[in-house]
């Protein structure tokens, strides 16, 4: 679960103060409340974030440094790359080293390692002890525009309150924007699954309790999974509605061919009863003629299904995945539609009287 501090909306009476300091989000005694009296609770990990810039040399970048502790690593399961992640024992000595997210690595040294080099985030130096492996954002992680979530700096968390404390200065044109935020982030690990509802509801009623303003946030990974593929099920549903619906047109078409093929060649059976043809003989040819009829539809059907994805794949740079089964489904549902529809035009192509088929014109 992560705790999120929010900045809430601006107080229009104080637009025209051209500094002012917001204090907002989350706080140290959340996070005592959460890792002390909350149950089911396994690891707390503290987050603060500062807008930093990033220099080595002459090279230079915006990133997000966050500020944590070293089990950060373990909890949210990010991988590295080179190196390692924050030790304890920085966080005891207060070291200044960091860790490069993966799109600050390869833009500060895109030819070389970053291990054991010195950086400069804002005025100070810190030395690189480490670097992340890639990561796609899942739902609530929403980078900025522009930027990977991977564009992040990690420092000790004690370093950063000694080495910044906990105001933050924003200079815009005409302004001067003062910020205090004691936590950024509080990321919770959960001993259970079954223990994360209780956990997210206990999480929203101490802030609601504690929390005047709407300054935070709740994301549980857990909901998201969830909405994620109670979506993916209404997805389902949708396509599988469309799908139906058109094998009933398609069937239905291929029911018309058919009967206006029994009437074009209605004398072509009345010769073939009068020949000693019986009933059985004519619905089978025509049951093999629909069959035929659908499964060429149903073969060209395939072929696009399987070549169209293949086509995406290599203009669109997009993966697509197309297993067996699909097509081997796909495919005897077509011939399927076929022997279910042309059941009645061949009944009624069997049901003509002979004499009567001889005469037509």
């Amino acid at each position: 679960m992560i705790l999120r501090s929010l900045k809430p909306p601006e107080d229009p009476n104080q637009g025209n103060q051209t500094s002012r300091v917001s204090t907002y989000g989350l706080t140290d005694l959340d996070f005592q409340r959460i890792a002390e009296t909350f149950p089911g609770v396994r690891r707390v990990v503290p987050v603060r974030q500062l807008q930093k810039e990033v220099r080595y040399g002459t090279r230079v970048m915006d990133a997000r440094v966050l500020a944590t502790r070293f089990d950060y690593q373990d909890v949210t399961g990010r991988l590295i790359q080179e190196g390692r992640f924050l030790a304890e024992q920085d966080e005891v000595s207060r070291n200044n080293v960091c860790v490069l997210g993966t799109e600050v690595s390869r833009t500060i040294f895109p030819l070389e390692s970053s291990l054991g080099k010195r950086v400069k985030l804002g005025g100070d130096y810190y030395t690189v002890v480490g670097t992340l492996a890639p990561r796609i954002p899942i739902g609530g992680s929403v980078s900025e525009s522009g930027k990977d979530i991977t564009g992040e700096v990690f420092i000790p968390f004690d370093t950063a309150r000694a080495r910044y404390g906990l105001l933050q200065v924003r200079r815009r044109a005409g302004s001067t924007d003062m910020e205090e935020v004691e936590l950024h982030q509080i990321v919770i690990e959960v001993d259970a699954p079954e223990n994360v509802p209780m956990v997210a509801n206990a999480s929203r009623e101490m802030l609601r309790r504690f929390h005047k303003k709407l300054d935070y946030e709740v994301v549980v990974p857990l909901e998201l999974l969830a909405r994620a593929a109670e979506t993916k099920r209404i997805f389902n549903v949708v396509l599988g509605s469309i799908a139906g619906i058109s094998l009933l047109v398609g069937g239905i078409g291929i029911m018309n061919v058919m009967l206006a093929t029994v009437t074009e060649r209605t004398r072509e059976i009345g010769i073939r009863r009068a020949l000693g043809a019986k009933r059985r003989h004519i619905v089978t040819q025509f049951l093999v003629e629909t069959v035929v009829l659908s499964v060429g539809g149903g073969l060209l059907g395939v072929l696009l299904g399987v070549t169209i994805p293949m086509i995406i794949e290599r203009f669109a740079d997009m993966k697509t995945i197309v297993t067996l089964n699909a097509p081997l489904l796909a495919f005897a549902i077509s011939a399927g539609v076929g022997v279910v529809f042309g059941l009645y035009p061949a009944w009624r192509a069997a049901s003509m009287d002979p004499v009567e088929a001889l005469r037509h014109e």
